[in-house]
């Protein structure tokens, strides 16, 4: 059996997220780079959620790199966009072990962040040819982009909540509805033996005040034997006739 991945959870909520796609063809298209993700990035891991790749960088959702080995790392530590037209221009990375490890030259990263503010990770781009991306345009719409990202894992999140919460209540009810069953049940023993009880006492030499008394008591064993009967009926109802119990046998039966 196949282990699960550590981040299986967040791979999963991007892969269900059906703009994601379209979001990074957009990135390859207005930027003309060959690769664009989105990464889960933390202090120890860099892992490929989702990935376009037209120049065989060679990342599927689930690879990861070496997180200190990426410029994302960076993005995360700092809390910072990164963007690089052309590496052997940039005097803050022409000489940064990423680009040379890699082998890119146009790079850009923009944190993706949740609801909360806390950091999911990345939506990043890297080309081996320098391309324009320091432009006003560009960055809008990585920013754009990266936001739409993280308001989708917030909704998948709640979605899923919710979906847990109504198994959850579902599966209460069930139990409810069963506890109910077993009750009216357990109920039905003393009822009869009360019916048969006062049935026998009819049958013997009693006075009139006696005949009164036990009148008053068939009385309240029916009202008991008719509650438990529309607890059964109930229940019954609730779980779609999967609940079959004898019925109570009263002295209106």
């Amino acid at each position: 059996m196949m282990k699960k991945h550590d981040f299986q959870n967040d791979i999963d909520a991007i892969a269900r997220s059906k703009a994601v796609p379209t979001l990074l063809e957009a990135v390859q298209v207005a930027t003309g780079m060959g690769f664009a993700a989105i990464a889960r990035v933390t202090t120890s891991r860099w892992v490929t959620c989702r990935a376009i790749d037209n120049i065989s960088f060679g990342l599927a959702p689930g690879d990861e790199l070496d997180v200190e080995s990426t410029l994302c790392h960076e993005v995360r530590q700092y809390d910072r966009e990164i963007v690089i037209d052309d590496v052997h221009d940039d005097p803050n990375y022409v000489n940064h072990h990423c680009p040379a490890r890699y082998g890119f030259r146009s790079y850009i990263s923009v944190p993706i962040r949740r609801a909360d503010g806390s950091f999911f990770g990345t939506l990043c781009a890297i080309d081996p040819e320098p391309h324009k991306l320091n432009d006003d345009s560009i960055l809008s719409m990585f920013r754009l982009f990266a936001k739409l990202v993280g308001e989708s894992l917030d909704a998948d999140e709640a979605l899923s909540q919710s979906q847990t919460e109504l198994t959850h209540e579902r599966e209460l009810a069930g139990v409810q509805e069963q506890f109910i069953a077993i009750l009216a049940h357990d109920l039905r023993n003393p009822v009869n033996a009360l019916t048969s009880g006062l049935r026998l006492i009819e049958q013997g030499n009693i006075d009139d005040r006696g005949k009164v008394l036990v009148g008053l008591m068939r009385a309240s064993v029916n009202r008991m034997g008719l509650l438990i009967e529309n607890l059964l009926d109930q229940a019954r109802n609730r779980s779609g006739a999967g609940i079959v119990i004898e019925r109570v046998r009263t002295g209106l039966s």
